[in-house]
């Protein structure tokens, strides 16, 4: 019996990650996501405990359906983020009140009950993975440019992205996404690969609005 190749969600969804140092205007696909949620700076213990969290269950979720069944393997896709409550450049008392969401994205056969299986499974391990959860992502119209270099370099990379939505016609709408193409442990500084994206509506708004929001907006949880 032939077996289906395993999903490559990067693959699938390569127009929405073809991010090129030049801003471009772009119709994201909605997908299913592996979510882990919290506030606090991204050097703090936290963002680091959720970032272990994450990637655990979405490898367990997918070693698990592989050795029940071939069809159910995939590619664990790149490490993504949603922030909001403040932005890039704040001070570190301002980053301690930041708001993220990290995601993963997944196929569309995971179910909330697999994500359930693999928290215990890591809970019977000692490692903790109780806050992860499964979240269906519809982001829509988006303007996105592709960053090189380090975190701290956002802000200009940010403020010409949105020069060119407002060139455009549009306004940043949402929380900030970011989609982390670079191992930072792995990768010098001034190498690192970061999409920046903002979700976008049509219309300026009259007046001006604090950048990022009180939360993601176009997130919902998905029942299964």
């Amino acid at each position: 019996m032939a077996i289906a190749r395993t999903p490559d969600l990067e693959a699938a969804n390569r127009s929405s990650l073809a991010a090129t140092r030049e801003p471009a205007v772009l119709d994201v696909p909605p997908g299913r996501f592996l979510v882990a949620e919290g506030t606090g700076d991204p050097s703090g213990e936290a963002f680091h405990a959720a970032i272990g969290a994450i990637y655990g269950v979405a490898w367990t979720v997918k070693m698990t359906g592989k050795r029940e069944d071939a069809r159910r393997d995939f590619k664990v896709g790149a490490l993504e983020g949603l922030w909001w409550g403040g932005a890039p450049g704040d001070s570190a008392a301002k980053r301690r009140r930041w708001r993220w969401k990290l995601l993963i994205r997944v196929p569309g056969f995971v179910t909330t009950a697999d994500v359930r299986r693999a928290r215990a499974a890591l809970a019977a391990k000692g490692r903790a993975a109780g806050d992860v959860g499964l979240e269906r992502f519809a982001e829509g119209r988006a303007v996105q440019v592709l960053h090189v270099g380090p975190y701290a370099d956002e802000p200009e990379t940010l403020a010409r992205l949105e020069a060119f939505a407002r060139e455009q016609g549009l306004a940043f709408d949402g929380a900030h996404h970011e989609i982390y193409l670079s191992d930072p442990t792995r990768t010098a500084p001034a190498k690192l690969r970061t999409i920046l994206r903002h979700a976008v509506r049509g219309r300026p708004p009259r007046s001006p609005r604090p950048r990022g929001g009180t939360a993601p907006g176009r997130t919902r949880r998905k029942n299964r």
